[in-house]
This record gives C-alpha cells, structure tokens and sequence, in this order.
C-alpha cells in the first residue's frame, strides 16, 4: 500500500535518506517488532519505533505503571498510574502516530506462549529486567527463526547487541546466541535488580533508543548489524566499548551436541 500524503510529509526526513527513500519507508510500514517489557528499555524503544513509521508492535507486559516507574519509563505519565503499562504505552503511541497498530498482550512471556508470541512478528526486542526471561526470549527466536536485539542496563552502564543463531556467518558458522555471550543462567540474586541497586533514569533511555535504531537498521537491512559484537557504555566515564562474541561449539542450544531442543519450562527457572 502506498504512502499517503499525510505519511509523506510525517517521515520526510527518513524519505530523504539514501538509505530509506520511499520503498524503505514502505518497508517499515510493513514490518512487525515485538516488544517484551514496557519498562525503561522498552518505553523508549516503543516512541522511536512508532516515530519512524514501524506499521505493527505488539507489546507484551503484565504489570501497571507505578510512580517509581516514571523516573526512567518515559512512555508513561502520572495520570496513568495504576493503569496497564501495555495499555498506557497503546495511548501514549497512539498520540504520537495514528498510522500505528498497536497489540498489547498483558502477560507474562512464558515457555508455554513465547513461541505464539514471538512467532507473529518480524523481529523481537528484550528490554526485560530478568535473566530467566532474557534466556527464554533468546531461545524462542531461535526456535522462531525470529531476529532478537537485546539490551541491559546496570546502575550506570547498559549492553546492547543483536542475535540471530538462525542464520550463518560468511565462514559458515552460526551466529552466536545469548547463551555464547552469557553461558549458564546466573543464580537468584547474584545480580541484584533496581529496586535494590537503583538505576539512572537517563540510562535506559540512551540504551532503548539504541534498541530502536538496530531494530529499523535490521528491518532496512542497512549499516553493519550488531549481531556478534556486544556494544557496552558506561554513563559516568561517556565511553563505548565493544567486544567480539564468537559462537561456542559447546553451547547447549546451537552448539555441535545441543541438549536444548525446545522450550523446557524447567530451562528458565533460577
């Protein structure tokens, strides 16, 4: 379907990009991303993905807006508390671009739905807050064939990178999984979450934004993807590092022997 005159004039600036133009601006108009979490991460991912024009994002999160929520989940607002973050972040995305079909699915990511969920979408960002479901999330979209870019944050520095184990390398070997990056699931409590640590509001912010850019940069097939490099920043030195990530043969999920062959609800328990 074309663009119309009101869509035109909304993304002129993406149109006038070499890189996007028109047939770019169609593409994304097309595309699907899943969102799992409407939290810090999630809040700007969402308004970014909308902004640029992304046609279909279903959001997936079980819980309601609080007010300690607000110092970093900016798609929120003080009126909405106690209101469905999937609901208050429909409204806030409706306002910032109509041309957007949003699905909200209040609930939990589990074993039992993720593929369901994951498997109706073009590509999946993680701004979730827990490594079992970051784990999980991982595994679905390989099992999807479903392109993940995934992100963290700490106190004050975040990560980022883009994982699809689905597809090969120009040597011919997969690309690496979260599990290549992270290896087994870390125990309860060996990374504490921000109700205790506490978080700087601007973090996620940066981080989902960037969350945002990969995604479209993967939709338009544009840039160098992120997949097998993990980008890190750290807020209170304003420094980037990036490092390598190589596929592990003895990975469990894509590795020569893989012991997980589908998802095991067991697998994401800490």
């Amino acid at each position: 379907m074309p663009l119309s005159e009101d869509e035109i004039e909304r993304y002129a600036r993406h149109i006038v990009l070499p890189e996007v133009g028109g047939p770019g601006q169609n593409k994304l108009k097309n595309a699907s991303v899943l969102v799992i979490g409407a939290g810090g991460l999630g809040a700007p991912a969402l308004l970014y993905l909308a902004a640029a024009g992304v046609g279909r994002i279903g959001v997936v999160d079980h819980d309601t807006v609080s007010l300690s929520n607000l110092q970093r989940q900016v798609i929120h607002t003080t009126p909405r508390i106690g209101v469905a973050k999937t609901e208050s972040a429909a409204r806030q995305i409706a306002e910032i671009n109509p041309h957007v079909k949003v699905e909200q699915h209040q609930m939990r990511i589990t074993a039992e739905n993720a593929l369901a969920l994951i498997g109706g979408y073009d590509i999946v960002a993680d701004g979730c807050d827990n490594f079992p479901t970051r784990f999980l999330v991982s595994d679905a979209c390989y099992f999807a064939r479903k392109t993940l870019v995934s992100a963290a944050v700490g106190q004050f520095d975040g990560q980022i990178s883009t994982f699809k184990p689905h597809l090969k390398m120009a040597d011919g070997t997969p690309y690496p999984t979260y599990r290549c990056f992270v290896g087994e699931l870390p125990p309860r409590g060996s990374f504490p979450a921000c109700e205790q640590a506490g978080v700087m509001g601007a973090l996620p912010g940066i981080l989902g934004a960037m969350q945002a850019m990969e995604v479209i940069k993967e939709l338009l097939d544009i840039g160098e993807s992120l997949a097998g490099r993990i980008l890190m920043y750290d807020a209170l030195w304003a420094r980037f590092f990036e490092t390598k990530l190589s596929w592990t043969p003895d990975n469990p999920l894509t590795g020569h022997n893989p012991t997980i062959t589908g998802l095991d609800p067991a697998n994401y328990q800490d």
